[in-house]
């Protein structure tokens, strides 16, 4: 039987659209039906009322761009200091080790991660598919169902090794007719096109100095046959700059043309390294640009030129990035740490608590082309939420609810739901035993290392 649910009353609530729903949301079916002013009542029958006078509410966080088997290697010494050329080329032999069971237990440690800070739905970027770990994506979707998460799992790919002048070891690439028939498998099988779908697929060569122009051309003809998205790293740092000049003679946005990817089906991760006429080309094209604060940081890699690229057409939206150079999978302080960054290239009139939060709903579902129906508050778009609470020391003193939720720092949500069912309550996983996992997954990374 279909249950109707009110949400009444919210503490503050955010719907990215600027439309009133201070009386709180009306949920069935998965979807929330209607919105309530304040001060007023839902005009549909009800047949059940949460009050969330205690709760700050927003649409379910998006995150962009990940890499979940990265979970494994945090903080790992050798590379903690390290730019991204060097942290890569020390990581390769040590990702390529990587077992089914670790696969799994990474990829539940950053869901839950996500989840637990009020994220909804997750893109991965997988790209490591070594002769153990052939059915990658196959265990992510596995994983995800396990949780309730919705998911974008990207089939990434690497296919120019060292011998052929990328960076990537020669045992962790795969040939082009491997890479484009698991691709055309793993969409057949698992990509839902529905509004309430729960596992997206898109296509994914990781980077232009991971795999070869011809498997880029090929995964953008496959991607417009199967009409899904595509997906890879740009523009990150200067040493990717460089690269393309030597190795192709042009700069990124130039490669990514001659590839035919300048288009509005491809996001790119990071988008950092792009000149004025670049970005009036990316916005004109509608490719969307996907912002990791956190990582940019550690790697000191640059901070990405989010109002121009807006001011241009593109689409922005926000990324945690692997959690072995973003170390952790905490959307909403992703979120304040994109508010603050920004703030020192385009001052604090311009980048308000709003506007992160937007890139980090509204901005990511446009990204994966889900804006239809997920990263706003509205009727007919799906029932992911995210209750906050402003009941800890740390917001004691606050006025502003959503400006209290980045800049007092909050880093867990209260309640989750997904398509319309609670997936966290009261700061609990339902279904998860997280000691558990944690236990699991802690002994998994250390025999990683071991290996």
């Amino acid at each position: 039987m279909s249950i109707t649910l009110w949400i009444k009353n919210p503490l503050a609530i955010f719907t990215a659209n600027e439309q009133d729903a201070r009386g709180g949301l009306v949920i069935q079916n998965g979807k929330i039906i209607e919105l309530v002013a304040q001060g007023q009542q839902p005009k549909t029958a009800i047949d059940q009322v949460y009050l969330a006078n205690q709760d700050v509410i927003i649409p379910g966080l998006i995150n962009s761009h990940h890499h979940f088997y990265q979970t494994l290697t945090r903080a790992w010494k050798p590379v903690v200091n390290a730019p991204l050329f060097p942290w890569l080329v020390n990581l390769y032999p040590v990702w390529a080790k990587l077992t089914p069971e670790q696969l799994h237990l990474a990829t539940q440690v950053a869901l839950a991660e996500l989840v637990m800070s009020g994220c909804t739905l997750a893109a991965d970027h997988h790209y490591l598919f070594p002769s153990q770990l052939t059915d990658a994506i196959d265990i992510q979707v596995k994983a995800a169902e396990e949780l309730g998460m919705r998911v974008m799992l990207t089939r990434g790919s690497m296919s120019l090794g060292q011998a052929q002048g990328g960076l990537p070891p020669q045992h962790t690439v795969q040939d082009m007719q491997t890479i484009l028939e698991d691709s055309e498998r793993l969409v057949q099988q698992y990509h839902q096109r529905g509004a309430d779908a729960m596992v997206n697929i898109a296509l994914a060569p990781c980077s232009p100095f991971s795999v070869t122009p011809e498997i880029m051309r090929a995964s953008a003809d496959l991607a417009e046959k199967l009409d899904v998205r595509l997906h890879t790293h740009l523009a990150e740092t200067l040493d990717e700059e460089a690269f393309c000049l030597k190795m192709f003679g042009m700069r990124t946005v130039d490669y990514l043309e001659s590839v035919g990817w300048l288009n509005s089906r491809t996001w790119l991760a990071h988008g950092i390294h792009f000149n004025a006429e670049e970005i009036q080309r990316l916005g004109k094209n509608g490719v969307g640009i996907c912002h990791c604060p956190h990582s940019n940081m550690r790697l000191a890699s640059g901070i990405c030129p989010t109002i121009d690229l807006m001011a241009s057409g593109a689409k922005v939206g926000l990324g945690v990035d692997g959690s072995a150079s973003g170390d952790a999978s905490n959307l909403i302080l992703e979120a304040k740490q994109a508010l603050y960054l920004q703030r020192l290239k385009y001052g604090a009139e311009q980048i308000t608590p709003e506007l992160a939060l937007g890139w980090a709903t509204q901005g990511s579902a446009q990204l994966l082309g889900r804006e239809q129906h997920l990263g706003q508050l509205a009727p007919d778009f799906q029932a992911d939420l995210a209750f906050y609470r402003l009941d800890e020391l740390r917001f004691s003193g606050s006025h502003d609810p959503i400006s209290a939720l980045l800049l007092c720092g909050a880093d867990q949500a209260q309640h989750v739901m997904v398509n319309g069912k609670w997936v966290v309550k009261d700061r609990e996983v339902l279904g998860l035993d997280l000691d558990k996992l944690r236990a699991e997954h802690h002994a998994a990374a250390k025999r990683l290392l071991a290996a």
